[in-house]
């Protein structure tokens, strides 16, 4: 599925090295993407649920939850691809990003009920403030994952677009796991605090196996 590395660079940060044999590791990358993405989802699902005593649960306040969703990624992907295209190892920066979302989705539900809890009953524009400001650094930190990974991909693959559709593939096929199986399973079996741990716990996972590909880049 991932394109062969090529054998003058370092999977880890671009420097000589023999990496013969490394194209496991590009595949193993794709499946912490892939968890990544579901774990993305897992939260959009469970904190619109939270900003629903906020905002209310109509059209407006979906478009209002969504926009600051996309608002957060699209401010990520213009820092993640500024401070990796300057950053000696990528990967590192994607598995500090992981662990960063982690940090906040174990307190993530508090965070959120916290803010709307004082800023509910002081308007709408108030409460959208707040749901922007509850949001705004984890959604920004999901959104510097993709253009990570394509910088490292970029210094590591002989075929970057094709690495790159692959990992996207993969992120965009966990983003749909996570949708659907919070919806239809998750909610039915934990509650909210309950599913956010759960995604912060797949995050720490993402951030652990990050860690082994670094070492293991590194051999």
């Amino acid at each position: 599925m991932f394109p062969a590395v090529t054998e003058q660079e370092s999977v880890l940060n671009g420097s000589s090295t023999n990496v013969s044999g490394k194209t496991g590791w590009i595949s193993s990358l794709g499946v912490l993407f892939f968890l990544s993405g579901a774990a993305a989802l897992i939260y959009q699902v469970s904190w619109q649920r939270v900003l629903f005593s906020g905002l209310g649960a109509d059209t407006l306040s979906v478009a209002v939850i969504v926009s600051v969703f996309m608002l957060g990624l699209g401010l990520g992907a213009l820092i993640g691809g500024w401070a990796a295209d300057r950053a000696t190892s990528p990967l590192r920066w994607f598995l500090a990003v992981e662990l960063g979302i982690a940090c906040y989705g174990v307190c993530s539900v508090a965070v959120i009920d916290l803010v709307m809890m004082h800023a509910g009953g002081l308007g709408h524009g108030v409460v959208v403030f707040g749901a922007l400001f509850a949001l705004i650094v984890p959604t920004t930190l999901m959104g510097m994952t993709l253009p990570i990974l394509v910088i490292l991909l970029d210094r590591v693959v002989r075929n970057v677009g094709e690495a790159t559709g692959s990992l996207y593939l993969a992120n965009t096929m966990g983003a749909a796991s996570g949708a659907i199986g919070t919806g239809l399973y998750l909610f039915h079996i934990m509650d909210l605090r309950q599913v956010t741990w759960l995604a912060a716990a797949i995050n720490a996972t993402v951030a652990l196996g990050g860690w082994f590909l670094v070492r293991r880049a590194a051999a």
